[in-house]
């Protein structure tokens, strides 16, 4: 506390100067000197390195919605192939054009909730779509939700709050893929939230990363209720995490995408769906840096 507070003394003697001193060099120095300070008192998230739980969902726009989702979850994975982390998928419903209606994967990493935080949101697409025969461009759109990965000392469930179904794994067209019902469908009984796994080959492993997002979707939901509760609002930050918020738009026909959080553009759609995803997310971080130290209050 004690570093805390000469931090903030420092802080109003730069400001002091930059105000009164007329010498130009010196309130360049007065305003680097104020920003690093301000970046000294800015909190670190506590959930930056927790691995990730991603999911995916198709929105409006049909076979083309579904084939963008594909596109999506394909690129985190590449993403995270680039960033040395693990991604592992837990359930995907597949459809026969090679799209998908929806996924989760779990992204294990140093850092992963640290850079795809600001993923969250609605995802749009404009293009012409393979099945267009007019070259009309249609407009699609798929949503992305992140959540930190919740610890067991996060989250406790009480066993009979969960009822575990088994079934077969399924493929594409709805074929079965294994004779033995290795595939889990847990529902938490408190409010009917549920989640299925079927990648693993075993049931055991399947219960048990699906348990792991049914325990972070908790995390996430108590963690909105107690910011609502002491009247946080995170408006001003980039990435509220609001699925309902359209974040970006990826224009194939002027190759170019626009991520509306921070009015910034970049070339090289396929290149960054396939996996270069660095230029935009640091960008991201910058500005939500520089409006973070903004908002503290000295």
């Amino acid at each position: 506390m004690k570093e805390e507070e000469s931090i903030k003394k420092q802080i109003k003697e730069a400001e002091e100067i930059l105000e009164k001193s007329g010498d130009e060099e010196l309130k360049k120095m007065a305003e680097e000197e104020i920003y690093r300070l301000r970046l000294m008192l800015l909190k670190d998230d506590p959930n930056d390195n927790k691995n990730v739980i991603l999911e995916i969902r198709a929105g409006a726009g049909g076979d083309e919605a579904e084939l963008f989702a594909q596109e999506l979850f394909r690129m985190y994975q590449k993403y995270s192939e680039r960033k040395g982390w693990k991604h592992a998928i837990v359930d995907s419903s597949r459809t026969p054009l090679g799209g998908i209606k929806s996924a989760t994967a779990e992204i294990i990493g140093k850092g992963a909730y640290k850079y795809l935080k600001y993923e969250s949101g609605v995802h749009r697409v404009q293009r012409v779509p393979k099945t267009e025969k007019s070259g009309r461009i249609h407009t699609s759109t798929a949503t992305v939700a992140i959540l930190p990965e919740a610890e067991d000392v996060d989250i406790e469930i009480n066993p009979k709050d969960l009822k575990i179904d088994t079934y077969r794994s399924g493929g594409a067209g709805g074929q079965n893929v294994n004779k033995v019902e290795t595939a889990i469908r847990i529902t938490y009984l408190p409010t009917g939230l549920v989640v299925a796994c079927q990648d693993e080959r075993s049931q055991f492993k399947n219960k048990i990363k699906a348990l792991k997002v049914i325990k972070s979707k908790l995390l996430a939901e108590r963690e909105e209720k107690e910011q609502k509760a002491r009247g946080e609002t995170r408006r001003n930050q980039i990435g509220t995490g609001d699925r309902s918020e359209k974040i970006r738009t990826y224009n194939f026909p002027q190759d170019r995408i626009t991520d509306h959080r921070i009015k910034k553009s970049w070339g090289q759609i396929e290149n960054i769906l396939l996996g270069n995803l660095d230029p935009i997310v640091s960008n991201i971080i910058e500005e939500d840096t520089k409006r973070k130290i903004e908002q503290i209050k000295v």
